[in-house]
Parts: C-alpha cells; structure tokens; sequence
C-alpha cells in the first residue's frame, strides 16, 4: 500500500466485517471496535445486513480491504466441508496485518452435558433468551419455531478440529482460548504479533 492509499485508510477509520451479525445492535462487540465502522454481513433478508451474502461467498468484498473479520456462533452454521471456504474469504478480504476472530460452541464442554442426561438444561442466558445444551448442538430452538432454518447447526468444533480448519488457511499465528459458556475462541493472524506486549492487548482487546 503507497503511502497516499495508506493515508486514506487511516482516515477512514478501520473497518470490520461482522459475519453472521443478525439484527444491527443485537451482537455485543468487545469495546476494541466502538469506534470501528462496521460492515453487517448475514443470510437473512430480515435481519436487513449491509451485504446479503453466505459466508463462504464475500466477493462482494475486495480483497485486502478488511482490518479484522468478527464470526461469533457463524462457522457452525455451514456445512463443515464449506468452513474451510468460508476461513478463506476471511483471509482473502483481510488486510496485511488484519486478523479473524471465531467464536464457536465448544462441543467438547457440551459433551458433559449430554452424557449427563441434561441436554434440556440451560448452559447460559441470552439476550434472546436461555440457551440450552440442545440449542449449542442444533441450533438455537426458538429461532428455529419462528421458521428461521439458517439458524440451524450443520456442522460443530472441538479444539482440535476449530484448529485443524483454521490451518488450512496460511495464516501466521493462531491462538486458541476456552471461554466461558462453553465457547472456543480463536484469533487468526495474518501477521504475527510483535511480541507477548501486543499479542496480550489484542486478546485483551477482544475481551479473550
């Protein structure tokens, strides 16, 4: 990037791509991109997305355009041999030194439920109401009533596997995190960071 396109960038402002986002406001994004512009990106016409669009199909987007992509609870509703197209486009539209944040059911946790007989039970509280352990497999049951069959889970992530995908993308660092609610986290760099200093503010930054 000259000098003249990167000054233009910068007064833009850093953009982020916010995959699977549902209705605007709805997803709480970490403070780290309050003053971030933010490009809605989802499958439901309802939800009224800035781009309608799959997320294994963001041409819409140019590449090397994006300083950070956000999926949190996107990944699982792909078929799992779509995930690694859809990790690509990610990569494609980032910038240089962007990177890809996921956040996923960690069915390796949910497991404990299941082989509890509690698959009813509610792991956490939603904005949209409890979620249960049968919500984390298939997809979250309300929804689904309302006729909302995107939100289906098609495919699911333990550590090993969120990893393995990630990987097939040339991404230079990939750190993993086990969060609360049974989530997996990941950070995808198309940069390593420049030290423990900067790795650690960007997983503070994203509250990870």
């Amino acid at each position: 990037m000259d000098d003249v396109a990167a000054s233009e960038q910068r007064s833009r402002g850093k953009l982020l791509v916010n995959l699977g986002s549902g209705v605007k406001g709805s997803a709480r994004l970490p403070a780290i991109f309050a003053a971030w512009r933010e490009l809605r990106i989802d499958v439901d016409p309802r939800v009224a997305p800035d781009i309608l669009a799959d997320t294994t199909d963001l041409s819409s987007i140019e590449s090397g355009s994006v300083d950070a992509v956000w999926s949190s609870h996107c990944l699982e509703h792909v078929y799992l041999h779509q995930v690694g197209k859809a990790i690509g486009e990610a990569y494609r539209i980032l910038v240089d030194d962007g990177f890809l944040c996921v956040i996923v059911p960690d069915l390796q946790a949910i497991a404990e439920y299941l082989a509890a007989d509690r698959l009813h039970e509610t792991v956490y509280e939603s904005p949209a109401g409890p979620v249960t352990a049968h919500d984390m497999i298939f997809g979250f049951g309300p929804y689904l009533s309302q006729g909302r069959s995107s939100m289906a889970h098609k495919c699911g992530f333990t550590p090993t596997l969120l990893l393995q995908k990630l990987r097939e993308a040339p991404f230079a660092e990939i750190i993993m995190r086990r969060r609360a609610n049974s989530e997996l986290a990941a950070v995808a760099c198309k940069r390593a960071a420049g030290g423990n200093a900067q790795r650690d503010a960007l997983l503070a930054g994203l509250e990870l």
